[in-house]
């Protein structure tokens, strides 16, 4: 069968943008759906990464076109964290620079068709593909604490969705977590005009010092000694984390126990002074969450209390079958670990062909598919593993040399 496109990539963030990139230097026909850096796009004004510059990189295949090459080729000065505006520039800029065809409409479903896929797009079209690479990021994998299920979006509502904090000017707003994005758009909230309190069940565990130049301890001097580049995890375990094919080979429970040490919910030290107003109270438990005329009350283990609005910044679970995105009996053939596909060599599923991406991959490949600064060894992986031999002495009608079909590959059954 003749497929449209060797490869099509679902998902144009930084996974999607970097493998992308890698495929079309290999001449592998690639088509990428979706626009680019949409999550980044939609997430609060004023919020920033956590994660260091050198961190923060996009995957070309010559390692060129990095943020700090952005920054200097578009005259731009960074003090302290990137702003997420910049790192949406970044990823436009990195788009141009690599991709000369970025598809925008949206793929709304896939099925297999003979050994490839068929992919529905939401204006009615068609396209076939020989293989397809998920990189949804964590687009609908929000969790929803089971208190505020059903309730309408204008008393409770997703981090993620909140773009414009000036709305809650004057308002009395919990904000439900304890992690980066619960923290940060706290403090944002609080920057805004709002009353804000931070419920969670434990206390705030600080990263770093408030401000870049305040002197550090002796601790966290240590701390960044030992660190990696990418920066997740703990040391030692930091040091595996950075070879996700190592963590491939682990046992599950070891996996789990690594993913689970490395993704603990923090918050950046940089964010304390404008944490200055928020109210804490830690260790609470919301037993119930109910509307009350114009606001919302909240029950807990011990007392209650109403605010006019709650925002959820309780974490992601990934469940591929809440992307909506496979028909039926093709998401009832992928082998998944509690929401999450069982990945081998070339983070392909046991479905041939059919390769995962980012926080997907983070049951099977570790934490640093988790973050940004995992891109690169995606891309360079998947490329690697599906990168079609070429013939030698036999040109195609173009003059270059011709390229035969990907190989399918052998799944393990590990």
């Amino acid at each position: 069968m003749k497929f449209e496109c060797e490869v099509a990539v679902i998902g144009a963030g930084a996974y999607g943008l970097s493998v992308a990139s890698h495929l079309r230097a290999a001449k592998i026909e690639t088509k990428l759906f979706g626009e680019a850096m949409s999550f980044w796009r939609n997430m609060p004004k004023g919020m920033k990464l956590r994660s260091q510059p050198s961190a923060s990189n996009l995957a070309d295949p010559k390692g060129e076109l990095t943020f700090e090459a952005f920054v200097a080729d578009q005259a731009v000065r960074l003090t302290g964290p990137i702003p997420r505006e910049m790192f949406v520039s970044y990823g436009d800029w990195f788009t141009q620079k690599t991709l000369t065809e970025l598809d925008t409409r949206k793929v709304v479903r896939v099925d297999r068709l003979g050994d490839g896929f068929c992919l529905w797009l939401d204006d009615g079209g068609l396209v076939t593909a020989q293989r397809v690479v998920v990189a949804a990021g964590l687009a609908k994998q929000e969790f929803w604490p089971a208190a505020f299920s059903g309730l309408p979006r204008d008393h409770v509502s997703f981090v993620s969705e909140q773009a414009e904090v000036s709305v809650f000017r004057g308002k009395r707003v919990a904000v439900v977590g304890r992690g980066q994005s619960a923290c940060e758009y706290a403090a944002l909230l609080n920057e805004a005009g709002a009353e804000v309190e931070l419920i969670s069940r434990g206390d705030i565990r600080w990263l770093g010092s408030a401000t870049p130049e305040q002197p550090e301890d002796m601790i966290w001097r240590l701390h960044k000694l030992l660190s990696t580049r990418s920066g997740v995890g703990p040391f030692p375990i930091n040091r595996l984390v950075e070879s996700p094919g190592m963590v491939q080979r682990l046992p599950l429970l070891m996996r789990g126990m690594i993913n689970t040490r490395c993704l603990r919910a923090g918050a950046a030290g940089w964010l304390k002074p404008g944490f200055a107003g928020v109210k804490t109270d830690p260790g609470r438990n919301i037993l119930e969450a109910r509307v009350d005329g114009s606001g919302i009350v909240l029950r807990f283990d011990r007392g209650s209390s109403q605010y006019d609005h709650v925002v959820l910044a309780t974490g992601y679970r990934i469940d591929i079958a809440r992307l909506n995105l496979f028909a039926p009996r093709l998401l009832a053939d992928i082998h998944c670990i509690k929401g999450s596909p069982k990945l081998s060599r070339g983070l392909q599923s046991n479905v041939p062909n059919l390769h995962f991406l980012g926080s997907a991959a983070v049951m099977s490949y570790g934490p640093l598919m988790r973050f940004i600064a995992g891109a690169g060894y995606a891309a360079r992986h998947v490329t690697h593993y599906i990168r079609p031999p070429r013939a030698v002495g036999r040109t195609s009608k173009t003059g270059g040399t011709s390229i035969a079909a990907p190989a399918t590959g052998m799944v393990s059954k590990t």
